[in-house]
This record gives structure tokens, C-alpha cells and sequence, in this order.
């Protein structure tokens, strides 16, 4: 008989990260609320800035206490992560959580084999002896991919390829099986055949081990074909939530409406992208209260705002932060029908 899990199991409760600039503190991330299930993929997306990276950061507690200030909770399994010491937290990654860094060059040891920096997980979370963490480390190489495992075990990063360090990476993430994997731009700088590839892996994993996987990323055609759920981030929030096909098919919030419209399209006949005027804010130029996207549609009436932007549910599992998408429309779209656009 197979062994079922309850759904969720990563649930994210106003989580704020801030942090230090010249004595004082900024958020990077605010007020995120989350959950995550088992069995399924949750892609967070948005620009770069936006906070995707430090959200997963401060899941896995890479944070320097005396730069950061994090408020919220996040209770992983029963356990609240942000209430752990440094000892806690290293008896959970690696092993009920594993995390896929953005550059796999940067993230392996240049001087370290590869057998070695897989096997490095499994020496500090099992039991298992030396020719059981070999044996491990050959069926790992096998199910990212990779052709010639005994040999890629002995090579050094730098004798590899971009594709097959990414995967090396991932290899490392899922050594103890664990729960929830954290995918943070995991196909960045990769050439499509071999994105292809890496997604199918990912997939993989996720039916084997029933793991959840978070995937960062801002390209949304990844989001596409992977996705279960989507949230939408946009300048440290989360401005709307929801199943793959209704972000994609009924879009709400102005900013993914023009992160959709901003994709290329097969059947577009004009050859121009639609390119969302102005930047995220820094975070000392943060917005405190009000839209923080509402500078970068400037015609939409300020009354169309919500002095304090808060989630609002649509239908089941779709929310949309501020009410401003019910006024909202491109200015080279006929203003009476832009309310029933997607694009």
C-alpha cells in the first residue's frame, strides 16, 4: 500500500524580510502568505527585484540575524521554522527541504569531486557506509540524467557543462528525498533543449517522491508547461494567487496582465513586445502604503486604488490583491472592453 500524505504541508503566514541599509531596516519581502501541498508544483513569479529569491532564502535561513529583521511564521510539518537555532535548521535542510541554487558554478566547490560534494548531504543526514552513499550517488547521477555516472562522480565542476552542473545541483538537493524542494531559477542560462530537459526532471521527482516544489523563475513560459499553482510577486507582495489556468487564461492584477502581455506570442502579427514602463522600486524607495505597481500604470485614476491593497477572493484559490483591476486597461486598448481582456 502506497503511504499518503496530508496535502499541506508548507503553509507561509505574513512573512516580512528586511534588511539593513545604513542603520536602518527595508523590506524585501512583506506580508507574504503562501501554502504549498505535497504532490504538486507552486511557481513564484515576477521581475528580478521583486523578492522571489529572498522569500526562498528566508525559508531555508540563510540570513544573517544581525543584517536581517524577519517577522511571520512559517510552519513546515508542524514546526515553525523561523523559531529554530542554527542547529535546527541543520537537521531540516538537506533533508526535509533541499534547495536549487540560481548559478551551479558558484554553488559547487571548484576544488571538491563531484562524488564527493553529493555525498556530503547523506555523510551529515544517514547512516549509510561509504559503498551505500557510492551506490546512492550513481542512482542520483542516473535519475537527473546524466550519461556517464561513474565517471562524471570523479570529475571537478569545471570539467562539466552548464546543463550538467545545474543538474549536479538538483542530484545534491534530492539525496535525502526530502519533502520540499526549492527551485530558484533553475533553467537560467540554459539553451531550451537542455531547460526541457531539467523541467522533466523536476516533474520526475516530484511523482516519485510526492515532494512539493517551489520553482522561481520569471520566465512564465517555464511557468506554463510546469506549473500547478501560481503566485504572482511583485515589489516584495504577493499581488494575486492561483491555479496555472486561471493566471494564465484570466488574469486580474495589472502587473500579471502585462507580464502575460509582455510574452511573446506566435500569433501576434506586430512584431513589437509590450514593455512595462518604469522599475521595481528599490527597497529604500519602497512604497509604504498603497499600490506598489500603481506608478507604472499612471492612467489609472488614484481612486481606483486601495489606500491599503489587501487579497480579495475571486472564485476558489484566486485572489487578487487591490480592487484597481476592475478599472484597469492598456492605453492602446478601447478602454469599454478592456475589463474582459487577458492580454
Amino acid at each position: 500500500m502506497v503511504e499518503t500524505k496530508s496535502d499541506q504541508f508548507l503553509r507561509i503566514k505574513d512573512v516580512s524580510t528586511a534588511f539593513k541599509i545604513n542603520g536602518q531596516y527595508y523590506d524585501a519581502v512583506s506580508d507574504v502568505s503562501l501554502e504549498v501541498n505535497h504532490d504538486e508544483i507552486l511557481a513564484i513569479v515576477g521581475e528580478s527585484g521583486c523578492g522571489k529569491s529572498t522569500l526562498a532564502t528566508t525559508i531555508m535561513g540563510l540570513h544573517d540575524p544581525e543584517e536581517t529583521k524577519i517577522s511571520g511564521e512559517i510552519d513546515f510539518e508542524g514546526t515553525d521554522l523561523l523559531k529554530l537555532d542554527e542547529k535546527g535548521y541543520n537537521q531540516i535542510r538537506g533533508a526535509k527541504i533541499g534547495m536549487i541554487f540560481q548559478d551551479p558554478l558558484s554553488a559547487l566547490n571548484p576544488l571538491k569531486r563531484i562524488e564527493d560534494q553529493i555525498q556530503e548531504v547523506m555523510v551529515y543526514h544517514t547512516k549509510m557506509d561509504e559503498k551505500q552513499r557510492h551506490a546512492r550517488v550513481i542512482e542520483l547521477l542516473n535519475e537527473v540524467g546524466i550519461v556517464d555516472p561513474e565517471r562524471t562522480a570523479h570529475q571537478f565542476p569545471h570539467q562539466l557543462s552548464g546543463g550538467m552542473r545545474q543538474r549536479i545541483i538538483i542530484a545534491i538537493a534530492i539525496a535525502c528525498k526530502p519533502d520540499l524542494i526549492i527551485a530558484d531559477e533553475p533553467t537560467t542560462a540554459l539553451d531550451v533543449t537542455i531547460q526541457a530537459q531539467i523541467l522533466d526532471v523536476l516533474r520526475d521527482i516530484q511523482k516519485e517522491n510526492h515532494a512539493g516544489i517551489i520553482l522561481i523563475t520569471h520566465d512564465l513560459g517555464v511557468v506554463a508547461e510546469t506549473a500547478d499553482r501560481v503566485a504572482v510577486m511583485y515589489a516584495g507582495q504577493i499581488v494575486e494567487t492561483g491555479s496555472a489556468a486561471q493566471i494564465f487564461n484570466e488574469p486580474k492584477h495589472p502587473y500579471t496582465r502585462s507580464l502575460l502581455r509582455s510574452m511573446p506570442q506566435r500569433d501576434n502579427e506586430n512584431d513589437d513586445l509590450y514593455v512595462i514602463s518604469g522599475m521595481v522600486p528599490s527597497l529604500q524607495k519602497m512604497p509604504k502604503d498603497g499600490d506598489r505597481f500603481a506608478p507604472r500604470i499612471p492612467w489609472i485614476p488614484v481612486s481606483a486604488h486601495e489606500a491599503h491593497p489587501t487579497m480579495h477572493e475571486l472564485e476558489p484559490g484566486h485572489m487578487v490583491r487591490c480592487t484597481c483591476y476592475q478599472n484597469f486597461y492598456f492605453p492602446d486598448q478601447v478602454k469599454e472592453g478592456a475589463g474582459n481582456e487577458s492580454n
